[in-house]
């Protein structure tokens, strides 16, 4: 089993940055493909990114392309998501997220085996 615990959540004007973490712990972190959801009220959870086990492979939802970065550092255990230039309609739970097939669809929320609780992020 993978324990994910988001952090960096918090409230930013238009056009600020947020630098969201994901802390994992138990299982072979590098085993997994790790990925960034959110979901407003109200909404489906939708993809925002993705990264490959090794960290050379990332997927973005358009909405995001271009603002948004996400990295891994398998020697900590971490994964980032940078984000930048938000935007209203980025206001979302955020969770992280981690799977081990790695070859279905990135953002389909059904093929991560685990999740965080999330964090809050609110773009006025």
């Amino acid at each position: 089993d993978v324990q994910l615990v988001e952090s960096g959540g918090g409230s930013v004007q238009a056009g600020g940055s947020l630098r969201l973490s994901c802390a994992a712990s138990g299982d072979i972190y590098s085993d997994y493909c790790m990925g960034w959801f959110r979901q407003a009220p109200s909404k489906e959870r939708e993809g925002v990114a993705r990264i490959s086990r090794g960290g050379a492979g990332t997927k973005y939802a358009d909405s995001v392309q271009g603002r948004f970065s996400i990295s891994r550092d398998n020697v900590k255990n971490t994964l980032l998501l940078q984000m930048d230039n938000l935007k209203p309609e980025d206001t979302a739970m955020y969770y992280c997220a981690a799977e081990d097939y790695c070859g279905g669809s990135w953002n389909l929320a059904e093929n991560y085996l685990y999740w965080g609780r999330g964090t809050q992020v609110t773009v006025s």
